[in-house]
């Protein structure tokens, strides 16, 4: 009897020396545009060194973003790239990388929930053209959207901020520092 899994096997690709890609489940050479049908296709997959077993899935997936920022329209401006640059190697780096993947997934959600509905409405699924076609309708409300929502979060990291700067100072109220008013007992 054929046994069947719950998840999808993670798909092994192996970078050798001579630069190519080699899929060890189709046994074949492939080439980029490939990996980036796979994710396409939410395929599971892990790229490794075929010498080292170094995983390089990131510097992989990292190439397609390039290739897709140089050809065509970007998703990137030269200042959005240059504010994520300046987060490397700040204290906020690890934040940052966790509120882009949050938020990208706020909008995969967004897309999903839009897929839904317009499903329920026309009874059919909306190809890429007729996304498209919506998109370019939807433009002004939807960046009204997500600017309602990028003031929102950073009103709510604000205040997070400030909470965090009141209970430290509420943590060290004994201790002298410069610039801080006085709260501690006067010595007469």
């Amino acid at each position: 009897m054929p046994q069947t899994t719950a998840t999808q096997s993670e798909r092994l690709i192996k970078k050798y020396p001579n630069r190519r890609l080699y899929d060890t489940q189709t046994s074949a050479y492939i080439t980029l545009a490939d990996i980036k049908q796979l994710v396409l296709d939410h395929a599971v997959f892990r790229v490794v060194d075929a010498k080292s077993g170094d995983d390089l899935t990131r510097s992989i997936l990292l190439q397609i973003i390039l290739e897709e920022e140089s050809g065509g329209v970007p998703m990137f401006s030269a200042n959005a790239l240059a504010q994520i640059i300046r987060f490397y190697g700040h204290a906020m780096q690890g934040v940052m990388g966790t509120f882009l993947e949050k938020n990208i997934q706020v909008l995969m959600d967004i897309q999903d929930r839009m897929t839904e509905q317009s499903q329920g409405l026309y009874q059919q699924h909306f190809g890429p053209e007729a996304w498209a076609q919506l998109m370019n309708m939807q433009t002004p409300a939807l960046q009204n959207m997500m600017n309602n929502y990028i003031e929102q979060s950073r009103n709510l990291f604000v205040q997070m901020q400030d909470q965090m700067q009141d209970q430290t100072r509420s943590l060290f109220t004994g201790f002298p520092f410069p610039g801080q008013p006085d709260t501690g007992k006067k010595k007469g």
